[in-house]
């Protein structure tokens, strides 16, 4: 499983012109599913999205996480996270789970981190989505189940 977190002072998804989810101050999460994930990808994820430390405390270091601050968290599935660039100029998404996988992990992170406290908006699986988001800092990490990264 894979993740872009990005540090967010506001984000919101639309789909067909209308806002489907929106959270103020938080982290946007763009989460690819691969085939072998199972729900301990989804465990791990979890935790660390929502204990990851970027955010400024009064010192300003980076020693809050999202739950410190009472943010909030708008997961947005992309299964383009999983693209292979490596061959010629047409991405291969050979590595990405099958929609039928990829959507129930998906459900199941989003409740994984709803269970831990956070309020959760968002996107909607398989639809063409516009994203938008005030990036804060920039703050964009890389995540990965399998921390190959």
């Amino acid at each position: 499983m894979r993740a872009v977190v990005q540090r967010v002072a506001s984000a919101s998804v639309r789909v067909d012109g209308e806002i489907v989810g929106a959270i103020q101050q938080g982290l946007l999460v763009l989460l690819g599913v691969e085939p072998q994930d199972i729900s301990a990808d989804v465990a791990y994820m979890a935790d660390k999205t929502a204990n990851l430390r970027i955010f400024e405390d009064d010192a300003g270091k980076m020693n809050l996480s999202v739950m410190d601050i009472g943010g909030a968290v708008l997961a947005v599935s992309q299964f383009t996270l999983l693209g292979d660039c490596r061959k010629g100029r047409r991405p291969a998404f050979t590595g990405a789970a099958p929609p039928e996988l990829a959507n129930v992990l998906y459900e199941e992170y989003v409740a994984a981190v709803r269970q831990l406290g956070l309020p959760v908006e968002t996107g909607v699986f398989r639809a063409q989505m516009e994203v938008s988001l005030l990036n804060d800092g920039p703050v964009t990490l890389l995540l990965d189940s399998r921390k190959q990264f």
